[in-house]
Order: structure tokens, then sequence, then C-alpha cells
């Protein structure tokens, strides 16, 4: 047993089950303590040894970043069979084990290929997350699936997951949709942004005053300079003021 566990203060424990120290002369200094032990001094004088909360020293969940063994083999079988066999032995490792994945899973699944850029097999993942039962349409997922498309260059995937969105039931998401055109007019798909705009206001997501910034800033900057016209005059009459903070 080492020194400084024979030096420690007597414990005891007091009426209301708490450990306190009796301080004693012997007691080793308060710096050769380790910071969880230190004791606390109280109202009463006494000094009430104190664990520290281990829970505090958590890191924060990281998204898409913590799969269960089913969703790990999941992943790695797909990557393998993208390198080895091609968009066939995708398919067949998408029935084999994608397939089978509980819904918590099978999201992390999609999340985690997304996080590492692997796009194609991202969008195969989210065709099958589409089929479920239990899928629940919402804009960030459609953000998360176009942004790993584009950054990749897979435009035509991207016109393709933004028709499927065009089908959907939603429920009202103004920021989901604010971050949703800004995607797409950052990839130049202004077409598509000018439908999404139309699209928000059909499922009730009231434009904002971050809606018209990104709008207007996304056409000019792509030189769509008369649509942007148009949407400022739009954003003058729903917001009732004149534009001035565009000119920031």
């Amino acid at each position: 047993m080492s020194s400084f566990y024979l030096h420690l203060p007597p414990i005891k424990r007091c009426f209301t089950g708490t450990l306190i120290c009796c301080h004693t002369s012997t007691n080793p200094p308060l710096s050769a303590i380790p910071q969880s032990w230190r004791p606390q001094r109280s109202a009463m004088g006494i000094s009430v040894v104190t664990m520290r909360d281990r829970s505090k020293n958590r890191k924060p969940t990281q998204r898409g970043r913590y799969l269960s063994i089913e969703g790990i083999q999941a992943v790695q079988a797909l990557k393998r069979a993208k390198v080895n066999g091609g968009l066939d032995a995708v398919a067949h490792e998408i029935e084999t084990k994608v397939r089978r994945l509980v819904k918590f899973d099978l999201v992390a699944v999609l999340r985690e290929l997304q996080w590492q850029g692997e796009a194609i097999l991202a969008f195969q993942v989210f065709e099958e997350l589409r089929r479920e039962h239990w899928y629940k349409p919402q804009v960030s997922i459609y953000v998360d699936i176009i942004s790993v498309l584009a950054k990749s260059g897979l435009y035509e995937k991207v016109e393709q997951v933004c028709s499927y969105l065009k089908t959907e039931c939603l429920e009202p998401d103004t920021e989901g949709f604010n971050l949703l055109m800004k995607t797409l007019l950052e990839y130049g798909f202004t077409q598509t942004a000018m439908d999404c705009f139309r699209l928000m206001k059909l499922w009730e997501s009231e434009p904002d005053e971050h809606t018209f910034r990104i709008l207007i800033s996304g056409l000019e900057s792509n030189g769509d300079k008369d649509i942007a016209i148009a949407i400022r005059a739009e954003a003058k009459k729903q917001l009732g003021r004149t534009l001035e903070f565009f000119e920031e």
C-alpha cells in the first residue's frame, strides 16, 4: 500500500450518511490529495468528501458516428462491394444486410456514409429508407443527401432526389427549406431552388427575411439578376418594408 493512502485522514460517517474527514496533525498537505478526493468545507466547518461527476467528462455525441455492430458491418460490406463488385454487388449487400436493419441503425448507416463522403452508397441507402413503412419525410434528410451528392458531382442524382421531394407530404419547416435552397444555389441549381421556394409555400412554410436573403444573394451570385429583382419585389410585398438590409 502506498504511503499516500497510509496517511489519508480517517473517515467517519455522520448521521446524514455523508462521509466526513477527521482532521489531525498527521494529515498530508492538500496538494498531495487528488482533486476529486479533496474535501469541501461545509457551512458547519466539516470537510465533506465528494466525488467528481464523471458524466461531465463525456464527449458530446457526434451525429452518425455511433453504430451498432450490425450497422458497422453494413457500412463495411457496402464499401467492400463498391470496390470489388460495383453496383451489382452493392445491390446484393443492400438486400442481405441493409434491409435487415432496424430504424435506428438504418438512419445511422445513412448518416455515416454521408459523413464519409460515400455519396453513391448514401443514395442507395436513402432509396431504401424511403421504402420503409415508418419513413416520415423531413427536409433536413433531403438537405444532407443533396449536399453529399452535389459535393461529389452527382448532379443527376441531385435532380432525382429533388423530384422525390416534390411528391412528399411535408411538415412546415421554414428553417429546413432555407438551408435546402442555400445548398442548391451554392451548387448552381437555380431552377430547382426556385421550385423549392414554391414548394415551401405550398406546404405552409412561410418565407421569412432569411429566406429572401438567401434567394436574392444566391440568385445574384449565379447571375440570375432578373429573377432576383422579382424576388426583391415579392419580399417587399410580403414583409411590408423596404429592403435596405439586403444591401449589407
